[in-house]
Order: structure tokens, then sequence, then C-alpha cells
């Protein structure tokens, strides 16, 4: 019993969260209230995304330490899901801890005109982090297979072709030294309503709201499929799809929280060497009347 226990202790969040890219996925087989691998309750689990915050506070300053000595490396985190499935949220929860210098935000819109006389992917390189960089997208490049697959906003041979567009620009990525995160947040129909109906009794929160959400419930089927197809034809070895539960909002943010602080891990930034004789320079700060 206890070398099992030890076993399943030791799997990352990373393996257990993983959609094994190019298998048919049936998002109505996972539930969008379950807690894999998280800590035992709410109050335990914001506990430890605060504990975590700092963590990823130092490893963040590492890699933007390093990027001034050369090392290109950087991280995208990109946070999909349905309407009210927490993207902002999680932004503001588990981005909130870090150094805003060393991030990037970007939230995605509709596009404008300008960028729709160019090609999808136009905005989106705009907007990757630099060297040293986080960077944050709320919604992503994923849109234009997902809203324009669902409103038939282009062909359907156009939108094919844009899965094998954004592996070839994800593996470009990866081989540039970005490390990707993609996480969809999976929300159940029921607890979307909730939410709705929280925002519609809380007038602070009407800002929030558009009548275009009941619209988009209605074809909840429709874009359950249009995430299944994306994240089965775009989850590669270099740039893997995610699934986080998102019912429970301490847990989509302990969980998000838990992914960059394993990727970060990994990397390994280091803060880079003086370029200066530290004993010489201290003998000279000290004479100084």
């Amino acid at each position: 019993m206890a070398r099992k226990d030890k076993k399943k202790h030791s799997t990352s969040l990373r393996e257990r969260l993983r959609v094994p890219g190019g298998e048919p996925l049936d998002l109505s087989r996972h539930d969008a209230a379950a807690t894999p691998g998280g800590p035992d309750g709410k109050r335990a689990g914001t506990a430890a995304t605060a504990r975590i915050g700092e963590r990823l506070a130092a490893l963040q300053e590492r890699l933007w330490a390093a990027s001034t000595a050369g090392d290109r490396r950087r991280v995208l985190l990109v946070l999909q899901g349905m309407d009210t499935s927490g993207k902002g949220g999680t932004v503001k929860h588990v981005i909130g801890l870090l150094n805003p210098s060393g991030c990037r935000i970007t939230a995605f819109k509709a596009p404008t005109a300008e960028e729709r006389a160019h090609p999808f992917l136009w905005r989106v390189e705009k907007a990757l982090p630099l060297p040293g960089e986080l960077g944050i997208f709320d919604r992503s490049h994923y849109e234009d297979v997902l809203i324009a697959r669902v409103r038939g906003l282009a062909p359907a041979t156009e939108i094919n072709r844009r899965y094998e567009q954004i592996n070839r620009f994800e593996k470009s990525l990866a081989d540039a030294g970005v490390t990707l995160i993609k996480c969809f947040l999976h929300i159940s129909y029921e607890e979307q309503r909730r939410r709705l109906l929280k925002r519609l009794d809380e007038p602070e929160k009407h800002w929030k709201f558009a009548a275009s959400d009941i619209d988009d419930r209605a074809l909840w089927p429709a874009y359950e499929e249009a995430y299944e197809i994306a994240l089965e034809r775009c989850g590669t070895s270099y740039a893997p799809w995610y699934l986080v539960p998102a019912d429970r909002k301490w847990y989509r943010d302990w969980a998000v929280s838990t992914l960059l602080l394993e990727h970060l891990e990994e990397l390994d930034p280091r803060y880079p060497e003086a370029d200066f004789d530290v004993a010489e320079i201290r003998k000279r700060l000290l004479g100084q009347s």
C-alpha cells in the first residue's frame, strides 16, 4: 500500500491533466467538478495556491534576470474555456502575485477590421512574450477554430487548414525557446448557468454580461465539439493541452498555478553571474566618503 501511495504522490499534475493528443476526446466523460491531485478542500487549496505564488514569483524573477544575460527562454500560458470558466479570474488570482514588469497579458476580443485584414495568426504574433517574460493569453489563436467553426465565420476547408497552421506555429515557438502551457478550463453547463445568474443578481457584475452569452449557451453542444476537435488535433509533444476542471474556482487556480510551477521548475532559470569584480566594487564603494 505504501508503495502505491508514494507512486501516486509522485505523479506530476502535468501527467494527470494532460490530454492525449491525436485521440478522440469526449468532454462529457470528464467531471468538471473533479479535483485530481488537488488539496483537501477549498481552505487547503487557497492556502496552497498562495504558497505556490511565492515560489512562482521567485522563479519568474530568475527567468527575467536570466534574459539580461542572453537567455532567450520565455513562457506562454494559454487560457481557453467556455464563458464564465474563469479565464480572467485565473489571471487575477494566479498572475496577481507576480512582478508585472516580467508579464505580458493579452485578452483577445473579436478581431478588429485591421486584424481581419491579416492572416489569423498576425495579431497573436504581435502579442508573444519577449525573452524572460511570462506571457498570458486570455483566449488566443484557438478562437479561430472555435468561434469561427461554431458560427461559420470561415469555410470548413479554411478551418481545417488552421489546425495544421496552429501546429506549425506552436512548433516554431517551441523551437525558439517558448514553453507553451495550454489550459482548457472545463466548466459544466449547470455551473455556467449558476455563474451567469450570479452576474444578473449583482448589479456590479452586469458589465460582464451580454445577451449573446445566452445565444452561445444554446450552442453548447457545438462549442463542446469544437473544443474536442481542437484539443485532439492540436495536442502535441511540444505544446500539449491540459484539461483543468473549473467548476471549483479554488481548484482551477491551484491547478493552473501548479502547472506553471512544474514547467518553471523544469526550466530552472538561473541568476546571471556578475560581469564585474564584486570585491573591487565593494572596496570602492566603502572607500567613498
